[in-house]
């Protein structure tokens, strides 16, 4: 990423923006306006955003602005603009889950994430885009209210799914961090196939509470943002226990921004090498990418060996599906039930299928998941970290529909929402940018609340890819971009 003074503040990183408004060097007007420009410019391609408030943005960067005069900053991220996924409750902006089914919540209502940010001074800018209740069957139908969000770095790709316009507007610039929700990698699996960061904390760790279910004994809320740094600092934003949220942890957080920079010499990690997939070996691109970050491990004093997971990683949802299936309709039942008309395809056809599973197989599969729960916290006895793909290939064509499903449902981002395990997607590259190149990424996890070593490895891993010059810039070059083909985008009728 270039020197933050010289480019938008739009492109820098969360810790540059944060150190300008500290010194004085930026305004929180000037910042909303680069965010603003930058966002009037990509969204007639990028769809990151379901609805945004750009007036509401500009008065409250003001106000920051006069505290700023009288020395009275509320916090490090007081005048920054963020996005949240729309199927987090906020107060000022609705709430619709990017469905045209009408959402039955408290509409003053703030999400506990939300309200802490809020508290602090950072600024709302807008809902993010999001496939229908933030989950579904890995198809993009183009049946949505909105059209869905397209990646920054080539609009005619996939963002990956979930938190879709989360990734695409940090990757686009148009927000300088978001928050989205994971429940079987939806947090990382857009943040790999836009080039950004995407971090799942503990299970517990971050409050889920004003945040529109999916799976209960998956759901966790994390950050997006352009550096492993930025993910920290949001994380230290928001996190600590909230008696609203009913697995929230009771234990005082982690402080991660103080983990960059820390030596990771004489770090065990372990690379996972059983990785075939339902359609064989990851791309040639991931296997690359892996094979620089364990070198780059290994030449930062880490010592790495190869091991095997109790499954391969692409397999773990297998167990976790027919979780997924049964407490998603359990959650969605009344809905599905008087108002799956008005849903899309791909939810309806989620929903459906949680409807007529089996509590046998609901049942066999949650004693597998304490199985695969135990082994892996086991492989944690043996390293601190392991490194393992988490997409088997890059973002695919958006209009390759079954390209798109094995995309989602072929990538390794369950695993750790099956265990509850910390984890995160750090970009590892680009494919060919002569040929209108998407990133790559590689994931990283730790063992239960070992947050810190996972932040402090991902942030030594980010470093040295840059210095061996295979960092991925963390915002899309979207000046100038094409508009997005809609040739091959016929709504598909319910």
């Amino acid at each position: 990423m270039a020197a933050a003074s010289e480019t938008s503040p739009a492109t820098w990183a969360l810790t540059d923006i944060t150190a300008a408004l500290d010194a004085g060097r930026l305004s929180a007007t000037a910042l909303v306006t680069a965010v603003l420009e930058r966002l009037y410019a990509t969204e007639p391609q990028i769809h990151a955003y379901l609805r945004h408030d750009g007036d509401a943005a500009l008065a409250q960067a003001a106000e920051a602005d006069r505290r700023a005069a009288q020395g009275a900053r509320r916090g490090p991220l007081d005048g920054v603009p963020f996005g949240v996924k729309d199927t987090i409750y906020t107060a000022r902006l609705p709430t619709t889950a990017g469905s045209a089914v009408p959402q039955d919540y408290d509409p003053t209502l703030n999400a506990t994430l939300v309200a802490r940010l809020e508290a602090q001074g950072a600024i709302l800018l807008g809902k993010c885009n999001t496939w229908e209740y933030g989950t579904g069957s890995g198809h993009v139908r183009f049946d949505l209210p909105a059209p869905p969000a397209r990646n920054p770095w080539n609009p005619a790709h996939y963002t990956g799914g979930s938190s879709s316009g989360s990734a695409a507007a940090v990757a686009a610039g148009s927000a300088c961090f978001t928050l989205g929700t994971d429940s079987g990698g939806s947090v990382r699996l857009p943040a790999a196939g836009c080039g950004v960061v995407g971090f799942k904390p503990t299970f517990g760790g971050l409050s889920r509470a004003g945040i529109l279910p999916n799976t209960w004994s998956f759901d966790t809320p994390g950050p997006i943002c352009a550096t492993v740094a930025d993910a920290a600092l949001v994380h230290d934003a928001i996190a600590g226990h909230d008696p609203g949220c009913d697995v929230s942890l009771t234990a005082a957080p982690p402080c991660l921004a103080a983990q960059p920079g820390r030596s990771i010499a004489g770090l065990q990690v372990g690379r996972i090498t059983n990785l075939d997939g339902p359609e064989g070996p990851p791309d040639p691109a991931i296997l690359a990418a892996l094979d620089h970050a364990a070198q780059a491990f290994a030449a930062l004093g880490a010592h790495v060996q190869d091991l095997h997971m109790p499954v391969a990683p692409s397999q773990f949802r297998a167990v976790a599906a027919p979780i997924n299936w049964a407490e998603s309709f359990t959650l969605h039942e009344r809905d599905f039930l008087t108002q799956r008309h008005r849903m899309g395809q791909a939810l309806r056809d989620k929903l459906e299928t949680g409807m007529y599973l089996r509590a046998v197989d609901y049942l066999a599969a949650t004693r597998e998941r304490r199985r695969l729960v135990a082994q892996v916290d086991a492989l944690f006895g043996q390293v601190d970290l392991l490194l393992l793909p988490m997409t088997y290939g890059p973002a695919p064509r958006i209009t390759e529909t079954d390209a798109v499903q094995s995309f989602t449902t072929g990538s390794a981002g369950s695993a750790f929402s099956l265990t509850g395990h910390p984890a995160l997607s750090l970009p590892a590259g680009l494919t060919d940018t002569a040929q209108g190149g998407v990133p790559v990424a590689v994931q990283l996890a730790a063992g239960f609340r070992q947050d810190a070593v996972l932040i402090r490895a991902a942030h030594a891993l980010e470093q040295e890819f840059a210095h061996r010059g295979i960092h991925t810039p963390r915002r899309a070059p979207c000046g100038g971009m094409a508009p997005a083909a809609q040739d091959h985008e016929r709504s598909i009728t319910p």
